[in-house]
């Protein structure tokens, strides 16, 4: 590499590297998780409901001695300010009428894939359950317009489950007290599996580390734009086809609980994989290596889409119909990346931009916010 190319590749990876601890900081959205059910008679509406502890010491400042780890003993302590503020930012309304809370279960504490849930027991007493449950969910709107709850609403015992996002343009919902059908339940995965690849910026890094060089050759030890968009084209189906059937073969078996793995392993492993596939990029390696390289990785990948199938709540009447519907949601939000890169960077393959700034400073980039996840992971920082 001449002297100039070197300037204008670490200047551009310098500009880039200012977002860097912004970007580290927003691999994993804040969701809440709740599972509400109605009792035999529909009087009462059982609630679960999982915050994390995270955005729970944000706004309550539950931290009292500000050293950066909570304890046991200033959550417990501050259970009632919890329970009290979860309340507020969930109301519950049927037939024009406002279902009470009451709680049926001390605070307590879970281990998600991200950190260290509180646990609230919760009931709801309707005066008059008809039609639909109304619900309105505000939880932490006023510091982060982005949280979501995840719901599971269950109508009855004998019912499949119904997911259900809640937040933002989604606040207020309808929930009915029949059964979903079929439809319902395998598009409400898909949107749950789009939602999920667009906000996965570490599958998106991996995906995008994969077909940065797409629509390049390497030759004569250096990279160039390729000649024809059917060959850029044949590279990416190649390695979106492997990820696919990679990932698809290990969400479906972890979904099953055929074969698991421990949370913190894999979302290790997935931070690692992304430091590879990026620094694979500075190596001229053949093109035939990404493919492979997909597959591989892409078996480790589906066990993190599974962590998040698992705390969405899998119908256990409509099992397939949800698994197949998350699936099918996942490829459609990678069809969606694909479909908007690959045309861009076939136009800006010849530029110095992309080789330069693109290509290999993105692909530092990449890996140096990987190994931040990593490190962040592997050492539960």
């Amino acid at each position: 590499m001449n002297r100039p190319h070197a300037f204008s590749l670490w200047r551009w990876f310098a500009l880039a590297l200012c977002g860097l601890p912004l970007l580290a900081q927003a691999h994993k959205p804040s969701d809440s998780y709740l599972t509400l059910r109605t009792d035999p008679n529909n009087a009462h509406i059982a609630v679960r409901w999982d915050i994390a502890l995270r955005d729970l010491d944000y706004v309550l400042q539950l931290d009292r001695d500000n050293n950066g780890a909570l304890t046991w003993g200033e959550v417990r302590g501050r259970s009632d300010d919890i329970a009290r503020y979860a309340r507020a930012g969930l109301s519950l309304q049927s037939a024009g009428q406002a279902c009470p809370w009451r709680s049926t279960g001390p605070l307590q504490l879970e281990k998600h894939s991200d950190g260290t849930y509180a646990v609230l027991s919760l009931s709801a007493d309707c005066p008059a359950l008809k039609d639909a449950l109304q619900v309105t969910y505000t939880l932490l709107r006023e510091v982060d317009p982005s949280h979501r709850g995840l719901a599971q609403w269950l109508p009855s015992a004998e019912a499949s489950a119904l997911s259900v996002v809640l937040g933002g343009s989604k606040a207020e919902q309808s929930l009915p007290l029949t059964a979903p059908d079929g439809w319902r339940t395998f598009t409400q995965y898909v949107v749950e599996g789009v939602w999920h690849i667009w906000i996965g910026f570490d599958h998106i890094l991996f995906l995008l580390a994969l077909l940065l060089p797409a629509v390049l050759v390497y030759r004569d030890r250096q990279w160039q734009g390729t000649e024809r968009f059917g060959s850029a084209l044949s590279q990416v189906v190649k390695v979106v086809t492997a990820f696919t059937v990679a990932h698809s073969v290990t969400l479906s078996l972890a979904a099953l609980g055929i074969l698991t793995l421990p949370s913190r392993v894999v979302e290790s492993a997935i931070a690692a994989s992304v430091v590879l596939a990026a620094l694979n990029n500075l190596r001229g390696t053949a093109d035939n290596r990404r493919w492979p390289m997909a597959f591989v990785f892409g078996l480790i990948h589906g066990f993190g889409f599974a962590s998040v199938l698992a705390d969405l709540g899998l119908p256990q009447n409509a099992l397939a119909l949800a698994l197949v519907g998350f699936n099918v949601g996942v490829e459609l939000g990678q069809l969606a990346i694909v479909t908007v890169f690959l045309p861009l960077a076939f136009a800006l393959r010849r530029s110095g931009f992309y080789r330069e700034a693109v290509f290999k400073a993105g692909s530092l980039l990449i890996a140096a916010l990987a190994l931040w996840w990593f490190v962040e992971r592997a050492f539960n920082l």
